[in-house]
C-alpha cells in the first residue's frame, strides 16, 4: 500500500476498542472523542530511523473544534438540543457565548484551555498505544517503511 495510514485501519479499530475505557474515564463523552479524533492527524516522526521513529498526534486543528465540543455536550438523544434549565440567561447568554464573551453555560469551571490540554494528552496517549500495538503485532517496521516511502525493512 502506498499510504501507511490505510495500512493501519484494522489496528486502529483494535486500539479503539482497547482505548474506549480510558475515554470513558476522561472528561469527554464518546461523541466528543469522535469529534476530537476527526480533528486529529497522525504522523510518524523520523520513520526511516528504527530507533527514533515515533507515532505522533498532530493536534493543531483541535483549538478550532473545541467550541463545537460544547454543542455536542448540549445535544440530547437523537441529536436534539436538551432543554436548558430556567436559571439560564436565554438568548443574551447564547449570543454572548457564541461570540466567546460569556461563560458558555459553565462547564463545571473547566476552561477551554484545560479541555484542550486534556484532549491533546489523551490523543497522544492513543498514539502511544497505537504504536505499541503495531510493535506488538510486528507491523511497526512495515508501517515505518511505508511512511518513509521505502520498501519493507528486512
Amino acid at each position: 500500500m502506498s499510504d501507511w495510514q490505510d495500512m493501519i485501519v484494522g489496528d486502529r479499530m483494535a486500539v479503539d476498542d482497547e482505548f474506549s475505557a480510558r475515554v470513558e474515564r476522561s472528561g469527554f463523552s464518546r461523541q466528543e472523542w469522535g469529534l476530537i479524533m476527526t480533528a486529529t492527524d497522525f504522523d510518524i516522526r523520523d520513520p526511516a530511523d528504527e530507533d527514533a521513529a515515533t507515532l505522533v498526534a498532530d493536534t493543531s486543528e483541535l483549538p478550532a473544534i473545541m467550541p463545537e465540543l460544547e454543542n455536542v455536550v448540549q445535544m440530547g438523544p437523537m441529536g436534539q438540543p436538551q432543554q436548558r434549565d430556567q436559571s439560564s440567561g436565554g438568548i443574551v447568554d447564547s449570543v454572548l457565548g457564541a461570540l466567546g464573551l460569556g461563560d458558555g453555560g459553565d462547564s463545571g469551571g473547566e476552561t477551554d484551555q484545560e479541555r484542550l490540554e486534556e484532549a491533546e494528552r489523551l490523543v497522544q496517549a492513543y498514539a502511544d498505544e497505537l504504536q505499541a500495538h503495531l510493535e506488538d503485532q510486528g507491523r511497526w517496521g512495515e508501517v515505518r517503511a511505508a511512511a518513509a516511502g521505502g520498501d519493507e525493512p528486512r
